[in-house]
């Protein structure tokens, strides 16, 4: 049996970000909390975004669906991470990505109206650090690296995505086919 990943709760990842304890301890409390089945859609896509979702159970991904039925995987989340459409965010324009629950999904929640306000600044621009800076690794590895070095450095920095996500949603996020994805694997476990 798989261990589950371990993930810190919202009041402490919202700490990490910088709000203040008094207006986590106010807020928090009001945050509805929802469960979703696996398939179950958290943000339909072409629409605008109206709130994050902190994940505190299960497993989510963000993904575009093309007139022709293709299928795009821009991110997994996973618990302890904020499940957020950035560009719809801050454009305030419907969202290119679909966000939908790969596993049953506990979440809470959390309104982006509350990002407006003057005491969630600091979440703010917490939230535009971690994700420039997860930007920019994500365009190095995608760039920098062949397949084979893609899949050990994903390995590397995620090392619970291999045992919760299946070849083929892997071998999409590296940008590879999965019966590539199957090589490597092969080739890694001989050597």
């Amino acid at each position: 049996m798989t261990a589950l990943y371990t993930a810190q709760s919202l009041t402490d990842f919202l700490t990490a970000m910088g709000l203040e304890q008094s207006v986590i301890e106010v807020q928090c409390q009001r945050l509805p909390r929802l469960t979703l089945a696996a398939g179950q859609i958290l943000q339909p896509q072409g629409t605008n975004q109206e709130a994050a979702f902190y994940i505190e159970r299960g497993m989510a991904r963000a993904c575009h669906y093309s007139q022709d039925g293709q299928e795009r995987c821009k991110e997994f989340y996973f618990e302890g991470e904020l499940c957020l459409l950035y560009d719809s965010w801050l454009n305030g324009e419907p969202a290119g990505y679909q966000l939908e629950a790969l596993t049953t999904l506990q979440v809470v929640r959390l309104p982006l109206a509350l990002l407006g306000e003057p005491t969630w600044q600091p979440v703010c621009l917490a939230l535009l650090r971690q994700q420039l800076g997860y930007k920019e690794r994500k365009e190095a590895f995608l760039l920098l690296h062949s397949p084979e070095q893609r899949y050990l450095e994903l390995c590397r920095i995620f090392p619970h995505w291999p045992e919760r996500l299946s070849q083929v949603q892997l071998a999409n996020y590296i940008g590879i086919s999965p019966v590539s994805l199957s090589r490597i694997r092969r080739r890694i476990n001989r050597g």
